[in-house]
């Protein structure tokens, strides 16, 4: 699979998540498989770059290529000027934002709100496109509300304007994240354009992931949500994909993986920020295993990395002595 001038390793993608897939979370899953990853949403006022938090978004220290940064808002000129500068800061695909449907972002007339304004669409694709010369892609969802499903029309304005991959949530903005994800928009779209498709929503196990390959005959697939606490979930679907036999990483192992991913956390982000970053990792991580309040409790109350670390080492550690109390990394 291509984009642009670059080939992937596989057609498997890290969905950008605000508040998750920092550098840290990034390079993690791509260790575990992921073939591209996109940074987090980055607002295209470049009056706010200054902030600790941009800065951190716009880090790509020891990434592996492609580099993809995610620029988010509604001026095309803005958008142009924030794509020129991650491009020269390194930024190798540039991806725009019209999937998000979070409030603050869409009452800024941004993420998936845009999809209401066909022309300031088209004018941003364009403005963008121009202004660099590296692919720029765009991430959406099917429309705006289940009665305005215009995805197709948007995805055909984006090849004409020179956009060199789609990826697709299937879901309106006014669904949230809300019911099923439904793939037929997705199919449609595929049908109709020459560029790679991503198609993205609930795919949240292998036996999914190859039931929406089949359905949509997409190119790739984007995981979100569910590698949150299980990024080795790209290992799995290439693993089935290829025919093969994925063994689940046992508690030992998920436990090593957490570790790791902690450590990285505390060092990204410094000690103090860097626990409090973590916990929502340790939540996911844990997710549906024995005494999971337990953890949960214990971890919040820490407020050092190494109480933080210490605690997390004991639960599993207790967890691997009467495995049969948990339950399936995999669950």
């Amino acid at each position: 699979m291509r984009i642009g001038r670059y080939e992937l390793v596989n057609n498997l993608a890290l969905a950008p998540m605000a508040g998750v897939t920092d550098l840290p979370f990034r390079l993690l899953c791509r260790r575990m498989g992921a073939g591209i990853a996109a940074g987090e949403m980055l607002t295209c006022d470049v009056r706010l770059w200054h902030t600790e938090k941009s800065r951190r978004r716009m880090d790509h220290s020891g990434e592996p290529e492609p580099r993809v940064v995610q620029i988010a808002g509604g001026d095309p000129q803005m958008m142009a000027e924030a794509a020129q500068r991650n491009v020269d800061a390194g930024a190798q695909i540039i991806d725009i934002n019209m999937g998000c449907p979070a409030k603050k972002v869409c009452n800024k007339a941004a993420g998936s709100a845009l999809m209401r304004d066909e022309p300031l669409v088209q004018a941003i694709l364009e403005a963008v496109v121009k202004a660099v010369n590296v692919p720029v892609t765009l991430k959406m969802r099917t429309g705006w509300d289940p009665e305005h499903r215009n995805g197709l029309t948007i995805a055909r304005m984006a090849e004409a304007s020179g956009v060199q991959a789609l990826a697709i949530h299937g879901r309106t903005r006014t669904c949230m994240y809300r019911g099923d994800a439904e793939y037929e928009t997705i199919r449609a779209i595929k049908q109709n354009v020459s560029i790679p498709i991503f198609a993205n929503g609930d795919i949240d196990s292998a036996a999914k992931a190859k039931h929406v390959l089949e359905q949509t005959g997409v190119d790739g697939l984007m995981i979100g949500r569910s590698a949150q606490g299980r990024p080795w979930i790209f290992s799995e679907i290439l693993a089935v994909l290829n025919g093969e036999f994925f063994v689940a990483p046992s508690i030992a192992e998920v436990r090593d993986i957490m570790l790791a991913h902690l450590r990285d956390l505390h060092a990204f982000y410094g000690e103090e920020a860097g626990v409090r970053v973590a916990r929502k990792h340790i939540d996911w991580y844990a997710k549906s295993r024995a005494s999971a309040p337990a953890l949960r409790q214990a971890v919040m109350q820490a407020t050092d990395a190494t109480t933080q670390i210490d605690r997390v080492q004991a639960y599993f550690n207790a967890l691997e002595e009467a495995p049969e109390e948990s339950l399936s990394s995999a669950a």
